[in-house]
């Protein structure tokens, strides 16, 4: 609920630090004494487009706080803690506009969007009438109310559920059509290519293999030559391996004689004379296996090129060639049985199209039948607010299946009319500023147990009615009090004397000109401010007992 709401420099307010108790809290107040400056302040912090001309006159900037004690299961937690903002403790929402134009909204002392700041201020405060399109005036709000009434949150996550998967299914059989279209447009060009590299039959690594060995064919000559040298180096009279045999032999003559001294030595030597006896056969093996074949040399570079010709035309390396091959085959043997794959896909979506409509149907019913329950509830509320001529109606209409969506296929709006014979209409444009009011705190009476909470603001919701039908609408928002934060600013006792807490707003005058100030009333101030309200400036002594009276005390 709303705990505390400061506001600075905003027209009449220059400062003014208000708590805000539980229950029903009635404003009042003389005319022009500041209430919807104060109104429209809170809206700004709720996040109503910036309206710089509520800047105080000789200051430059205008600030508005407002803070709110939530239950952890509120849905505002989870907005903020989606957008990355700290909600683990009070919820304080900051506004400052400047007068240079700029504006500025803070969330936890965290600069946020006004889109944001909106989104949580509809979920926290709703002020009856008072801003077009918010509240219950925001018929995208309708369905919703319809679906919190009707309590089927299963079936709704189902429907979603079923929604997601309808369009899964779609997008899948959409988009394989859409290939297989393309895919025929080029069939020729994609038969060509698989058969091009069918002949070709690019193997993996071929391109680094065909490269060595035509290095190979391409220096024969010279790596014939060192085999040769090499080959010298190491036998003959004077060769590597012919003299390291020699040492060893006459090393192995004095080792009976050098007791110990020399066989690390010897065995030092009869490895080596080993090596340079395997080094020799395999410079023999490789004179022998070296080919330098001009023949072979043309074959390689032919190959090399018809490789690299492929590869540029697809615009690939050739060593990604073979995965090109079985790819384009896979596309053109997907293309040969795509008709069969088509109908399993055209099957599945039907199947999730009957799964869809069996879920928005079973919704569609219940918010049929909660949508007549709430006509009646609202209906019973009328005749005691002075409505009883006016008809309320929860229009319910299905959606041509392009706007199908994840709630079902119902499109909700509120209407009503106020004479008879009248044709219903939407709320907000058939009632007048006091009708609709008194519309709103019918319909919130009916909905009142089955919302979020939040704290809800009324204005001018007694305007041209009084005695009993005033009585009346104290009496529901008395109740709405005992369910949620309510707020009313009044001009009728009857509805004043219902409130749990009492705030009067007054202007005095100051240093810096005329400002507003809102003061809590106690037992006696209330009984004097209702009693003002009744009889006007001059407070009688029977204005006063009716005051007691309204007000419930003992006299």
């Amino acid at each position: 609920m709303l705990v505390h709401l400061s506001i600075t420099n905003i027209v009449l307010i220059e400062r003014l630090l208000l708590d805000v108790s539980d229950g029903l809290t009635v404003m009042t107040g003389e005319t022009g004494a500041g209430k919807s400056i104060l109104l429209d302040a809170l809206g700004l912090v709720l996040g109503s487009r910036a309206n710089f001309g509520l800047i105080r006159t000789g200051t430059d900037k205008a600030h508005v706080t407002a803070s709110f004690d939530l239950p952890d299961s509120h849905p505002v937690r989870t907005a903020l803690d989606e957008a990355g903002i700290d909600a683990s403790e009070m919820i304080v929402l900051r506004r400052q506009l400047r007068s240079d134009g700029k504006s500025s909204a803070h969330i936890n002392d965290q600069p946020v969007s006004l889109t944001l700041l909106r989104q949580c201020g509809d979920m926290l405060v709703e002020i009856q009438g008072q801003f077009e399109g918010r509240g219950l005036l925001d018929t995208d709000s309708h369905l919703g109310l319809i679906d919190r009434a009707a309590g089927h949150h299963d079936d709704i996550h189902a429907l979603r559920a079923a929604w997601s998967e309808l369009k899964q299914s779609r997008d899948a059989r959409i988009q394989a059509t859409e290939d297989l279209s393309r895919a025929r447009e080029e069939e020729d060009w994609l038969r060509d290519a698989v058969q091009q590299l069918d002949q070709l039959g690019a193997e993996a690594d071929e391109e680094r293999r065909l490269e060595e060995e035509r290095g190979m064919h391409a220096h024969a000559a010279r790596i014939a030559d060192a085999l040769q040298q090499a080959d010298g180096l190491l036998s003959g009279e004077t060769g590597a391996g012919l003299q390291t045999a020699r040492a060893l032999s006459l090393l192995e003559r004095q080792l009976d004689v050098a007791a110990g001294t020399l066989s690390a030595t010897v065995e030092a030597l009869a490895r080596a004379a080993a090596e340079l006896e395997e080094a020799e056969a395999q410079l023999r093996d490789a004179g022998r296996s070296l080919n330098g074949n001009p023949e072979r040399l043309s074959e390689i570079e032919e190959r090399l090129h018809s490789l690299r010709a492929q590869a540029r035309k697809h615009q690939v390396t050739v060593t990604d060639l073979p995965e090109l091959h079985q790819s384009l085959q896979n596309r053109l043997a997907a293309m040969d049985d795509q008709s069969g794959f088509l109908a399993s896909l055209a099957e599945a979506e039907t199947a999730a199209y009957n799964h869809y409509c069996r879920y928005a149907t079973k919704v569609s019913d219940a918010r049929a039948k909660t949508a007549a329950a709430l006509d009646a509830a609202v209906m019973s509320e009328l005749p005691p607010l002075k409505l009883e001529a006016a008809l309320f109606k929860t229009d319910l209409t299905r959606l041509d299946e392009p706007k199908w969506g994840a709630l079902g296929w119902d499109k909700c709006r509120f209407e009503a009319s106020t004479n008879p014979g009248m044709s219903t209409g939407p709320i907000d444009r058939i009632a007048s500023g006091g009708e609709l009011a008194r519309f709103l705190l019918a319909l919130k009476v009916a909905l009142s147990g089955n919302e979020i909470p939040k704290t809800l603001i009324f204005d001018e919701v007694d305007s041209g009615v009084g005695g009993a039908v005033a009585a009346a609408v104290g009496a529901r928002l008395s109740r709405l009090g005992e369910d949620m934060q309510t707020l009313v600013i009044t001009h009728s006792p009857q509805v004043a004397g219902k409130g749990h807490a009492h705030l009067r707003i007054a202007k005095k005058q100051s240093e810096s000109g005329v400002v507003s100030y809102t003061e809590t009333l106690m037992r006696d101030a209330r009984v004097e401010e209702i009693a003002r309200m009744i009889s006007g400036d001059v407070v009688t002594s029977e204005a006063r007992a009716a005051a007691i009276n309204l007000l419930g005390f003992s006299s």
